[in-house]
């Protein structure tokens, strides 16, 4: 399967645990010069439509995807979401 990286913005992430529907992605962090994924970067939906602020976003590691499809990316991480102090969340 090819896929570019804008067309993973169009992609919902769900852990395949519990089922959680955790956001879409919107942004891949990438490891230069090697050109290794890490991992892709989900921002969750924002409060009342996204009127009253952006919601939080997690890291999720590249080794965490089971599956990805043309609208879905299916995740398996047993650990419950932690916040860390990095630019971004981590999910751990």
């Amino acid at each position: 399967m090819e896929c570019r990286v804008r067309d993973m913005r169009l992609k919902e992430v769900i852990n395949i645990n519990d089922g959680a529907r955790l956001g879409y992605v919107s942004d891949l962090e990438f490891r230069l010069p090697e050109g290794q994924i890490l991992g892709a970067v989900v921002q969750t939906p924002g409060r009342f439509f996204g009127l009253f602020g952006r919601g939080e976003e997690f890291f999720i590691p590249w080794d965490a995807i089971r599956q990805m499809g043309d609208d879905i990316i299916l995740i398996e991480k047993s650990v419950a979401r932690q916040p860390t102090k990095t630019k971004h969340r981590k999910w751990s």
